[in-house]
């Protein structure tokens, strides 16, 4: 551990990143990632450039679990916007944080993500704090269903629903006029008829508490952090900024735009992270 240093400002310069180099130079580093990560993978985010003018609120944890016509709403957009979804692919942070991994720099990635696109791209010590969108689970008997069979279901129950064009939405949700739900047929739970819910984090709802510990144990085990893609305004990041700041770990961040960590951050790299991280995987591996 080190003392905390002054913040450094946002750069994206070489200087910028010769100064991540050398904090993460040496150390085994715990990487936080945020839907900045995966926009380059053509999955929307909820905050990042020229989201916050279009974006609409997401969907309650509470109202989808009481009003059946927020659920019916949810699998509407969500059966419209999987297939974009579901087709993403890992980008160069993606692969560069695998090969990090792999070269022993990377102890564990704990991400904000619900695509599992690190998983695709190698990465093998993954914390999903909220979730992934890759399975359903049921809210009476807690059965899990993959999601792509799902799909499935929903198309039978639903002929012709395709037709509608949507706008992909973070987090494979889509646009839809309230008016085509209407009749919308959702799918029930295989083994009980109970409703089927993402097997995700809602906003509203809380990070399970073996979760969070198994996050905060990871943390523990590094010499320093690293944010990937994340303005951190959801505390169930930003909790990781606060403890590796309480125990004078290094703090790296790599972001396009503010974050509500950068007053903690020793180092900032204002770039997308699909140009920065295998730079910073290049350099690492050269010693």
């Amino acid at each position: 551990m080190v003392a905390p240093s002054v913040p450094a400002s946002a750069s994206s310069s070489p200087q910028a990143l010769g100064a991540l180099v050398q904090l993460l130079r040496g150390r085994r580093t715990v990487v936080l990632t945020g839907a900045g990560c995966s926009t380059e993978s053509g999955i929307p985010d909820y905050r990042g450039p020229g989201t916050r003018a279009r974006a609409r609120n997401p969907i309650q944890h509470m109202e989808f679990l009481t009003r059946a016509e927020v659920r019916a709403r949810y699998w509407a957009r969500s059966l419209l916007g999987w297939p974009r979804f579901s087709a993403a692919r890992p980008n160069a942070a993606h692969q560069a944080l695998a090969g990090l991994e792999q070269q022993g720099h990377v102890l564990g990635l704990i991400t904000q993500n619900v695509d599992r696109l690190h998983h695709a791209a190698g990465s093998s010590r993954v914390i999903e704090l909220h979730g992934a969108l890759a399975e359903a689970r049921c809210l009476s008997c807690g059965e899990l269903e993959a999601r792509i069979s799902l799909q499935e279901r929903l198309l039978s129950l639903n002929p012709g629903f395709v037709e509608h064009q949507v706008e992909l939405r973070p987090d494979g949700d889509a646009e839809l006029p309230l008016e085509a739900v209407s009749a919308f047929q959702v799918a029930d739970c295989l083994r009980c008829n109970g409703p089927l819910k993402p097997d995700v984090v809602f906003f509203g709802d809380n990070v399970p508490r073996p979760t969070v510990d198994a996050a905060f144990a990871m943390l523990e085990e590094g010499d320093a952090l690293l944010v990937v893609g994340s303005s951190l305004a959801v505390f169930s990041g930003y909790r990781f900024v606060l403890r590796a700041s309480e125990r004078y770990m290094p703090i790296g961040m790599i972001n396009i735009g503010e974050s509500r960590g950068d007053a903690l951050a020793d180092v900032r790299v204002e770039a997308r992270v699909g140009e920065v991280l295998p730079q910073l995987a290049a350099a690492l591996a050269d010693g």
